[in-house]
């Protein structure tokens, strides 16, 4: 097993779970040793590059959350398309800095991803409300992790044929012991700490190891909810018992439950943040000293 696939198996996942079958699969392929060919990787990369680069559309700034949300870039990134987490807060960042920038669109199209780095940019996101208006919009898909950063901006807009929602958090083990043993390998596990080797693939999972894996499912899921509870103005308890409870939904749908806030396309939400960004109250060379301070770590700016 290598350790791409070592690191899908650790990793609690906020994320569409066919989309994480596929990023399983690649990593399957990667390591019985099979490549992409350069001319398949440098096909996935063109097709990307329309939309997943940031951009400036007047006084408002385009950051793309487009593909699988990883905390870094790696194999994945080429092969099956992924945003850092860490690229898009810097670029967040830089354009809460930027005079030149009234307002910020997140411009997403993804089945979620990793959980790690989520939380912590998406409490950068909703520290921005106030400061320059953030408008979040599903072109078309915005789901599990991103729509947890989705319902840190100010405004949701989703296009007509787009989804949202996917709220949940999971986790996968493989157990790999039966085919070792067909193979005729015994893998030897030497550790200290009770519970170092919990949950290694190469045995079946133990009732102690499934209930450590719940507990910090569950911690996520928390997080979760108390995000999106926090952002749409709601209660924990109605994200959990209404929201899609783990379904993706409608543009529409989304609208009438209050996961949303309009339905429109990406020129929608980008005039829609321009117009916010007009009518923002209160003084602009303050607004733009509390948005260098966020930007640059002022985090006890509420």
């Amino acid at each position: 097993m290598t350790y791409i696939l070592q690191a899908i198996y650790e990793t609690p996942w906020a994320i569409l779970p066919g989309k994480l079958a596929d990023i399983v699969a690649v990593a399957q392929r990667h390591a019985a040793g099979e490549r992409l060919a350069p001319e398949v990787v440098a096909e996935i990369a063109a097709a990307a590059n329309g939309r997943q680069a940031a951009r400036q559309a007047g006084a408002v700034a385009v950051l793309p959350v487009i593909g699988t949300i990883i905390p870094r870039g790696d194999l994945l990134a080429e092969s099956s398309g992924a945003v850092s987490a860490q690229r898009l807060s810097a670029n967040f960042r830089a354009a809460l800095a930027d005079p030149a920038v009234g307002a910020i669109v997140l411009d997403i199209d993804s089945p979620g991803g990793s959980v790690y780095g989520v939380e912590e940019l998406a409490s950068e996101i909703y520290k921005a409300r106030g400061v320059k208006p953030v408008v979040a919009v599903a072109d078309h898909l915005a789901a599990s992790a991103a729509y947890w950063l989705a319902v840190s901006a100010d405004e949701i807009m989703v296009a007509p044929s787009g989804d949202v929602g996917s709220i949940g958090v999971f986790a996968i083990h493989a157990d790999y012991s039966r085919a070792i043993d067909q193979e005729g390998v015994t893998v030897s596990l030497v550790s200290a700490g009770k519970f170092k080797t919990e949950g290694n693939p190469y045995a079946p999972l133990g009732d102690e190891a499934r209930a450590a894996m719940q507990v910090r499912v569950n911690d996520f899921y928390g997080a979760f909810t108390k995000a999106v509870a926090r952002g749409r103005g709601v209660s924990a308890a109605t994200v959990r018992e209404g929201f899609g409870q783990g379904r993706v939904v409608g543009a529409a749908e989304a609208v009438a439950q209050g996961m949303a806030d309009h339905i429109g396309t990406l020129d929608d939400a980008i005039l829609r943040a321009a117009k916010l960004a007009r009518a923002a109250p209160g003084d602009t060379d303050q607004r733009q000293r509390r948005a260098r301070a966020l930007a640059f770590g002022g985090q006890h700016l509420e």
